[in-house]
């Protein structure tokens, strides 16, 4: 196992060390309770936005703390969700008085941890808790880590969106009716061309020859639908985008945010012929691209493959879109 570490058993809390000192100016860490919190939050009137899950998706979650976008994450152990103790510390913590939404990614430990955090700090501090659960990966209905759909890409167009929108100030139940409507209409398919090695495991999840690949990979190293022999770029992209376009269905004359994510171990010179392959398909298919966004960004560790993501967009969605945001892993505007 090659990678830069020290002790496997030790690397989220030194990730998290090394977070808080490169971005003093944006984030504070609870080291303890590994909570990375928007450094000016609470922000008084504001909706509260937590997300979290395991470790390993980096930037997601704690690289989209800050101005317009989350208002803490809490970070597991590599691949495991928090446990609701952080979430309940994260909750009360960033609650102003306007309310919570808690954005949680289709995990059984993820969307469980969240409901038990939600009803403590609830009792325990009053604070009123509302959820979302991102469920737009199409590839399979169930997997190792799910009941129904996981979500993945959509999670991060998602909090970006409903960033801007709880920034100008706009009510809990606006904010997450507006979270669904991300939801609802955001579809993503993923594939791998390599596993990744969990630190504590020490060796691959799972093997793939070097003329294979998986299509409809999870973000944990989950199967996906099939596996397949190596093909070129553009057969892949059809690969990923034809069950994507047909799933919501995605429709002539709609307006998207196309998304290529990487996944931890594809340079961006493979992520950007990828997304000429993608433009091309939904240019054929009558579908424009709004706007877009290439890089790793949701990530699996070291994990070569992309995933690709489509948002059905109208005016006020590219609007909260193009809002100014600061953080660590998505910035412009500010």
């Amino acid at each position: 196992m090659k990678k830069l570490i020290n002790d496997p058993a030790d690397v989220v809390s030194e990730a998290l060390q090394g977070m808080a000192a490169a971005h003093p100016d944006r984030l504070r860490v609870d080291l303890e309770n590994r909570i990375v919190y928007r450094k000016d939050a609470p922000r008084p009137g504001k909706v509260g936005l937590i997300s979290g899950g395991g470790s390993g998706h980096e930037p997601m979650h704690g690289g989209f703390v800050g101005l317009g976008m989350l208002d803490a994450a809490c970070a597991g152990e590599v691949f495991t969700s928090p446990v609701p103790d952080q979430m309940m510390a994260a909750t009360k913590a960033v609650d102003a008085g306007a309310g919570v939404l808690h954005i949680v990614k289709n995990y059984t430990g993820d969307v469980m941890n969240f409901e038990m955090a939600a009803e403590l700090a609830a009792a325990d501090a009053g604070t009123e808790v509302l959820s979302v659960v991102t469920n737009d990966d199409v590839a399979v209905q169930d997997s190792l880590y799910t009941a129904g759909r996981r979500g993945v890409g959509v999670t991060v167009l998602l909090e970006k969106i409903v960033g801007a929108a709880a920034e100008e100030g706009r009510p809990l139940q606006e904010v997450a009716d507006l979270a669904k409507r991300v939801n609802d209409n955001g579809r993503s398919m993923g594939m791998a061309l390599t596993s990744c090695t969990v630190p504590a495991a020490g060796k691959p999840t799972f093997e793939l020859a070097e003329n294979e690949m998986e299509v409809g990979i999870g973000i944990h190293g989950e199967p996906g639908r099939q596996r397949l022999p190596l093909a070129p770029a553009r057969d892949v992209a059809a690969m990923l985008v034809d069950p994507v376009v047909s799933d919501l269905p995605y429709q002539q004359g709609d307006s998207v945010i196309a998304f290529v994510n990487g996944m931890g171990g594809t340079p961006l010179l493979e992520l950007y012929l990828m997304y000429n392959e993608v433009a091309q398909l939904l240019d054929r298919a009558g579908i424009t691209v709004a706007r877009s966004l290439v890089g790793n960004y949701i990530t699996s560790l070291e994990m070569a493959g992309c995933s690709v993501t489509l948002l059905k967009v109208d005016d006020d969605l590219v609007r909260l879109w193009d809002a100014p945001v600061n953080t660590p892993g998505l910035r412009w505007g500010a």
